[in-house]
């Protein structure tokens, strides 16, 4: 059993291979009780293959884990108990109302009547969904289909809940609705919620702390504020410009210069470049004028968690989303080979 000052998940020196791919590689973390918990990093990072073995869907290679005091392997019942998940695919049956499909789910889990019965209600409460209770689950927006997909998640009131790309796919009002629920369910529930996403946005409105997660290794951890702070001191500069004749070679040239960390094309015209040292401000701008370049403006940066990423690994958070990943690993999230710089 768990100590109370113990945290709710600890995780030593984890790993899981699939043949030669190395999936996630001797990661160590823990989560508080009542913490928001990310895991951030591209597809491919090993995030919701993390999640799998957590969620006991998937034995570790090696190393071990566990919640609530319950090893994941040897005590795995003990911990499906605890926890919930939602995965990217809604599962939900569309000729079902929202009554019923939780009505089904709940029946899973052997919880008597009377008292699923009001836990339904209390659930589609919670997400604002009690006028449409009676509704087919098929007529519902997909918003209302992610709140639907996340309570699902809650009939068995778990200690812990983890949310695999919760936002992935959902239109700005969607995402927002979704972010604000488990914000709530965090705050009035208490629940434990460990979330694995590639958007900045989640990890930074959400997480108590952050792991940032790359080829399988946890490079980061920290609170938002703190990681933001590795690029943030007097050596480290991010600077925008806006240069009307950018081109290929010109950026190249600009990540050649030794005071360059990482440059990011944001579009046809600007440029985000991560530097260190004194006189690099110098660098750059003396380098765009000795390739013709014409400067339309430029200005200092506040850093991103991108930045952050970017800085410790060199390769951009949505560049490594976009690579493909072998269809016949992509539900264990192998990894990828993200592009240096």
């Amino acid at each position: 059993m768990q100590n109370d000052n113990e945290p709710i998940i600890q995780v030593t020196n984890l790993t899981k291979t699939f043949g030669k791919f190395t999936a996630v590689d001797n990661i160590s973390f823990d989560v508080k009780k009542g913490e928001v918990f990310g895991l951030l990093g591209p597809n491919g990072a090993g995030k919701s293959t993390t999640l799998r073995m957590l969620s006991t869907l998937a034995r570790p290679t090696k190393g071990k884990a566990t919640i609530g005091g319950f090893d994941i392997v040897k005590h795995d019942t003990e911990v499906r108990k605890l926890i919930g998940i939602v995965s990217e695919k809604m599962i939900m049956y569309n000729r079902l109302t929202a009554k019923e499909n939780l009505w089904f789910f709940g029946s899973l889990f052997n919880i008597p009547k009377d008292v699923l019965n009001k836990r339904i209600d209390e659930l589609l409460a919670l997400v604002q969904l009690t006028k449409w209770k009676n509704a087919q689950v098929g007529t519902f927006s997909t918003g209302m289909r992610q709140r639907m997909n996340v309570v699902r998640a809650l009939l068995n009131m778990p200690q812990v809940l983890f949310l695999d790309e919760p936002t992935l796919g959902l239109d700005p009002q969607s995402s927002v609705e979704i972010r604000e629920f488990i914000k709530t369910l965090n705050r009035e529930n208490g629940t434990t919620v460990v979330i694995t996403t590639h958007m900045m946005v989640d990890a930074d409105l959400l997480c108590d702390r952050i792991a940032i997660v790359d080829h399988g290794k946890i490079v980061a951890l920290d609170t938002s504020t703190n990681l933001k702070k590795l690029i943030s001191g007097e050596d480290t500069t991010i600077i925008s410009l806006e240069i009307a004749n950018l081109t290929q070679d010109l950026i190249s040239a600009i990540r050649e210069l030794d005071c360059v960390d990482a440059v990011t094309q944001e579009n046809s015209l600007h440029l985000r470049i991560i530097v260190h040292g004194s006189e690099a401000f110098d660098s750059v701008i003396d380098m765009v004028r000795k390739e013709n370049g014409k400067i339309t403006s430029m200005q200092n940066l506040q850093p991103t968690l991108e930045d952050v990423f970017l800085h410790i690994t060199g390769h951009q958070v949505r560049d490594a989303a976009d690579q493909k990943i072998p269809q016949e690993h992509r539900k264990f999230g192998v990894p990828q080979k993200g592009r240096g710089r």
